[in-house]
């Protein structure tokens, strides 16, 4: 695979606490994310003209949902998305074990076929760590190797979960954590933390950025 500005594993929460009409907003809140237009140009505007995007699902364990696919323009955002909407719901629903799902998620960005000039992990979920590993030293562990950690907090089980993210799950450069009510809103705010994270951008003199969407600012 050739170069890339960005390598980008989304690492998505499919715990016993998200029934399946909420997976398949989230998979498909995913797929029409990439449809949208300015998400397929920002994949193509660096310097190198591509991110890399490959997804896994996490619960008690971690398996890969979609491989590593190289996205320069609309046509492979495109079979991105298809190829999300058909990945089939595994592993089977069990403990939310966010430690573990996020270091499934290292371990696919060090196997990206694509030199990367950064590297990021978009971690999506509605609860906190309840099985294996804490989430802190897994992300401690990614911020020594300038690994950016991002997350998206989905509110309708723990009201809180976004203090959670922001203390024990996001880290590394530009690293930033939003939040949605419920996953009907997951679409709209996967949109949102995509063009961020893809585009890069940073409020002026901010480390961290916390936003929300159809919910109130942290």
């Amino acid at each position: 695979m050739e170069p890339v500005d960005l390598a980008l594993c989304l690492a998505i929460d499919v715990s016993a606490s998200v029934d399946y009409d909420e997976f398949g907003l989230m998979a498909g809140g995913l797929a029409e994310a990439f449809r949208t237009p300015d998400i397929a140009a920002a994949c193509a505007a660096g310097p190198r003209g591509a991110v890399a995007v490959a997804a896994l699902f996490w619960s008690v364990g971690a398996e890969l949902a979609v491989p590593w696919i190289r996205i320069d323009g609309p046509a492979a955002a495109a079979l991105l998305a298809e190829t999300l909407e058909l990945a089939p719901r595994l592993p089977m629903p069990g403990a939310t074990a966010l430690g573990e799902g996020m270091a499934a998620g290292l371990a696919l960005l060090a196997r990206c076929p694509a030199e990367a000039t950064r590297l990021a992990l978009d971690v999506s979920g509605d609860g906190r760590s309840n099985r294996g590993r804490e989430p802190g030293p897994v992300r401690d562990i990614a911020m020594a190797a300038g690994i950016t950690i991002n997350g998206l907090a989905v509110l309708n089980e723990e009201p809180d979960l976004l203090e959670h993210y922001a203390a024990e799950v996001i880290g590394g450069p530009g690293s930033f954590a939003m939040a949605c009510p419920d996953y009907p809103a997951f679409a709209a705010a996967m949109r949102e933390k995509l063009r961020r994270e893809i585009g890069g951008l940073l409020l002026a003199g901010e480390d961290r950025l916390f936003l929300t969407v159809g919910c109130p600012m942290v």
